[in-house]
């Protein structure tokens, strides 16, 4: 079958004397969220119907992969269980499940399991569903839960009584994230989404009402917010904030209609994060250095001129996340580069965990208690499962809980970690991550598949993937480029891919791979290259930048007409998002740089390599438009004909399909484009 081809629609606009023609601007339904349009329809489908077409070519290499990634996967599965309130919880996976079910069980009777939640029942007959949160009232006698059924991330909150399993309130539309249970367990705040989709309201439910209380309202539309609940459990904080600053404001958890209380107002390039216990405040800011310091307040007053610091950052030394308990404060840190938990007494003593291996992925699992003796740690590397450890924060003691099965088998022994330093165009040293089968030759015969992302601060741990097999074990190298604008490195690495620094990330990517070439881990043209969203955008820029390195490529939901989107203030995230790409609508240079990296933008005739795109109709963070837009300019534009394949999942969003198992069917389609193409 033909590839479909878009018509082309005479449609310019001018900012700052400059001119743009945008003849695919007409797959933006004008409808939108309600994409309806007929004719924006039939192209979606035609394009799908082409990917249908090409996929049954690869058939039975997909069905063969999809099983294989399958068997690595437990048919069942569970968590490590965490006790809170006299209660035990755990979510399972049934034999071939493709949704989880939510159990707990009481202290007193631990084995008496009975379910909470059945996401399976939930989901049944639907084509997409996810589960937003679930939530247990302190007194453990109800459950608040939130739903989307489409893939929009418009959650809808429900409240069960859980003796009787009838609902004690009315469906609440438009949420997102969790409630925040008051302490007598007879309402809670919840956060409702604008009609642009964007986390503006914080709401007061009392049980039994049907008239919720305005809590706070942020007008500001280029700022989020959110709520959580202290560690301690005293008070509920409310954060607003965007890419750059933000502020938090805490109430009393026994009293959610009283006032707010603010820590410190919002100001430019001031971010910070508050947690509570014991009678303080304990704040993560970077008022004084990039790399954030640590700080305690007093909760008489938490005026700025009262913060005490607590712990020091550096150049090298990022401080990354804290938690408060009873006794202890867990910081977690990233020192070179490397993840690390200390844990800080009231007395001031401290240590750090010690882990098994030189590089690895360390965080916190689930801690709900403010009084416990023990750490729950999460524990991967490139060749190491995740793995659950509870950390005995007295013997200083780690204790397996849980480690990833992988049913059809897996020797770490037979597979190869390491980790380069990469020097690039502008003599910044980038971090790169390797896997790879002990066979397999290091000679620049190898295909190689080099991931990145590169965007808002979010680094890409060196973490274990049981799908990354069925690449390994044909002969693949996996790398990880640990690019400028992810927080690798430290803050500053985040800033310094952000904003006029962003052709970094490209460049950084670029130089990666050819690093690779020069020293004999692959070839130009042997290397597959994937990413999403921003990593996306990522994609489009280094194909663009140098497309004979490429062998294939896949472009997630990608982020690739982006000066479009960063013009259209009508668009839910764009005003938020200025901060890190720039604002074209008021700053000319800002206009002039986006359009030079621009993937969709900067798309010309020439030839391209193998590509595929996946897009999510109702997508709100990456519309469907840009992908759509960008693989019918390039298929206009291109003067070759290799493979160029769009996905429209019509009933999913940002994050494709739901099912544990239909998701991995998606990756199975990744890998046969990939196997199909560069295979020797």
């Amino acid at each position: 079958m033909a590839a479909p081809v878009a018509k082309r629609e005479a449609h310019r606009f001018s900012h700052h004397g400059v001119t743009v023609e945008d003849p695919y601007a007409w797959l933006k339904d004008p409808n939108y969220p309600d994409v309806s349009d007929k004719e924006v329809i039939h192209y979606l489908q035609a394009e799908n119907n082409h990917f249908d077409d090409y996929m049954d070519r690869l058939s039975s290499s997909v069905d063969s992969l999809f099983e294989e990634i399958k068997a690595r996967q437990p048919a069942a599965d569970e968590s490590v269980p965490y006790i809170k309130n006299g209660w035990w919880y755990q979510w399972r996976f049934a034999k071939d499940a493709q949704y989880r079910s939510w159990y707990r069980a009481p202290d007193e009777n631990p084995e008496a399991w009975e379910i909470l939640l059945d996401e399976v029942s939930l989901a049944d007959g639907l084509e997409f569903f996810r589960l937003g949160s679930i939530t247990v009232s302190p007194d453990g006698n109800k459950l608040a839960y939130s739903a989307d059924t489409n893939g929009s991330e418009r959650f809808t909150t429900r409240v069960l009584d859980l003796a009787t399993r009838e609902s004690l309130a009315s469906p609440i539309a438009n949420t997102i994230d969790g409630v925040v249970w008051n302490a007598d367990s007879n309402g809670f705040l919840y956060t409702r989404v604008s009609e642009e989709w964007r986390p503006y309201q914080v709401w007061h439910h009392i049980l039994g009402t049907t008239s919720d209380e305005l809590i706070y309202e942020e007008a500001d539309t280029s700022f989020f917010v959110s709520t959580d609940l202290a560690q301690s459990e005293q008070y509920v904080f409310i954060s607003s904030g965007g890419h750059t600053h933000n502020e938090v404001y805490y109430l009393p958890r026994e009293n959610l209609a009283a006032p707010l209380d603010l820590i410190s107002a919002r100001r430019e390039n001031h971010e910070y994060h508050v947690d509570h216990g014991d009678g303080t405040f304990v704040i993560r800011s970077n008022r004084e250095q990039v790399n954030f310091d640590l700080f305690q307040a007093t909760d008489d007053t938490t005026s700025e001129d009262t913060w005490q610091k607590l712990v020091s950052g550096d150049a090298t030394h990022y401080l990354t996340d804290h938690l408060v308990l009873k006794d202890r404060v867990i910081l977690l840190e990233r020192i070179d580069g490397l993840d690390q938990i200390r844990i800080i007494g009231r007395g001031g003593d401290e240590h750090r965990i010690e882990f098994p291996e030189d590089t690895y992925d360390a965080g916190l699992g689930s801690n709900p208690n403010f009084v416990t003796d023990t750490l729950r740690v999460t524990y991967t590397s490139m060749v190491t499962p995740n793995t659950v450890f509870d950390y005995d924060l007295t013997a200083r003691s780690l204790e397996t809980r849980k480690v990833q099965k992988i049913p059809s088998g897996y020797d770490p022994a037979s597979y190869r970690s390491s980790r380069l330093n990469i020097q690039v165009r502008d003599h910044a040293t980038v971090p790169l991550s390797l896997v790879y089968h002990k066979d397999t030759p290091l000679d620049g015969s190898a295909p190689l598949y080099l991931y990145g992302y590169g965007a808002y601060g979010l680094s890409i741990p060196p973490s274990f993937s049981s799908t990354r097999l069925s690449l390994l074990n044909r002969g693949f190298i996996f790398a990880i480029a640990h690019i400028r604008g992810g927080d690798d490195l430290g803050y500053q690495w985040y800033l310094d891919g952000k904003l006029e620094a962003r052709p970094n990330t490209f460049n950084d990517f670029v130089d990666c791979a050819k690093h690779l070439i020069e020293h004999n881990y692959t070839s130009p043209g042997r290397i597959a290259i994937a990413g999403g969203s921003a990593g996306g955008e990522l994609m489009g820029a280094a194909m663009n930048q140098a497309p004979e390195l490429w062998g294939a490529i896949a472009a997630h939901v990608p982020f690739v007409d982006v000066l479009n989107t960063m013009l259209d203030d009508d668009l839910p995230l764009t005003p938020l998002e200025w901060p890190e790409w720039g604002n074209p609508i008021t700053d000319s240079k800002a206009f002039a740089l986006i359009q030079s990296y621009s993937p969709y933008d900067q798309l010309e005739a020439r030839n391209y390599p193998p590509l595929l795109v996946t897009a999510g109709l109702n997508d709100p963070r990456v519309t469907y438009w840009e992908p759509a837009k960008f693989v019918a300019k390039m298929r206009y534009l291109r003067t070759n004909d290799a493979p160029l394949l769009l996905k429209t999942n019509m009933g999913a969003g940002h994050g494709g399909k739901s099912g544990r198992f239909d998701s991995l069917r998606e990756t199975a389609e990744e890998y046969a484009f990939f196997l199909d193409l560069l295979s020797s």
